[in-house]
């Protein structure tokens, strides 16, 4: 057994992926949207607001755009964005701590 095999993971085809036009164009609007999602995040992230509620605004922005938030749900994921904060490397979940001042902040999304 392999750790791919005890993860329930998959590897990547030995062969290369090609992708239509159509396959092109979804790209391209999942990243305007994701774009979008952060410039609407911006202005909120400032000192006292949780990244739970920076969540929440990501969330509603991709339901109203007939998104799904790529992260929420997988793997038991809760959340629809990954905020890190400070020493966190990547992939922290939001939560109900409030940022403070001089807190360095990565937002990850992403949409389908």
């Amino acid at each position: 057994m392999t750790n791919l095999d005890a993860i329930g993971g998959a590897m990547a085809p030995q062969r290369p992926i090609q992708h239509g036009p159509e396959a092109f164009e979804g790209m391209r609007k999942a990243g305007r949207l994701a774009a979008e999602a952060l410039d609407l995040l911006v202005p909120h992230v400032v000192p006292g607001v949780t990244t739970e509620t920076l969540d929440e605004i990501a969330f509603d922005f991709a339901m109203a755009h007939g998104a799904i938030p790529a992260p929420l749900n997988y793997r038991g994921f809760p959340r629809s964005i990954c905020t890190s904060i400070n020493h966190v490397v990547c992939h922290g979940i939001p939560g109900p701590k409030p940022l403070k001042e001089g807190d360095i902040l990565n937002i990850d999304v992403t949409l389908i």
